[in-house]
């Protein structure tokens, strides 16, 4: 039996048949991602360290109880419960993600499939506050899929496997996140109009 040429469905099935081989292939394959994903949330290597644990030891409680039904996904899996569990730590610590912002612009800047109006989220960095208030203000779904883009480095369809969704959902519901945020910046930061003609020589 050749663990390292089974797939990830192969594995699980053999674990859980109690070949723990099978498990710690798992765990070499995937806990770089693991790992980063927790970390891109939490941004301290011992608390993701802890946590890295932490996931493969709910993981191991799932497949051994039965809890396991994702076949062929393992990976999107996993990652859902280091995603919770990293939420969950910053919930308990009352923490919120970093938001880095390059040359002042806004984190959502570089998405293409985003309608003009998002390019209005380019924000300085003394706004990188607000924007965290205003991310853990969007509803579970939207802010779910923000963390996850934007922190976890998550492409759509690993969000949508992840979430139990379609794609077009986890689009959706960026776009109406952004489409939130937009609007509560635009409440929070209106700029002061001018009149021009009054600064005409």
């Amino acid at each position: 039996m050749n663990i390292r040429k089974m797939n990830d469905t192969e594995l699980v099935s053999v674990y859980i048949q109690g070949n723990e081989g099978a498990f710690a292939e798992l765990v070499r394959r995937h806990k770089s991602k693991v790992f980063t994903t927790i970390y891109l949330i939490v941004k301290d290597r011992y608390v993701a360290e802890d946590l890295l644990q932490d996931v493969f030891i709910k993981a191991v409680h799932k497949m051994k109880g039965g809890q396991y039904n994702e076949e062929g996904k393992f990976l999107p899996w996993i990652v859902r419960i280091a995603h919770n569990l990293a939420i969950d730590s910053f919930r308990k610590n009352k923490r919120y993600p970093t938001i880095i912002l390059d040359d002042g612009m806004s984190i959502f800047n570089s998405l293409s499939f985003a309608e003009d109006s998002v390019e209005t989220l380019r924000i300085k960095g003394e706004n990188e506050s607000l924007i965290r208030a205003l991310i853990q203000k969007l509803p579970d779904n939207q802010k779910e899929v923000v963390l996850m883009r934007h922190f976890s480095d998550m492409s759509f369809q690993e969000i949508a496997d992840a979430t139990g969704v379609s794609i077009n959902t986890a689009l959706g519901r960026m776009r109406y996140a952004l489409i939130n945020l937009r609007k509560e910046l635009e409440k929070a930061t209106k700029p002061v109009t001018h009149d021009k003609n009054f600064y005409q020589k």
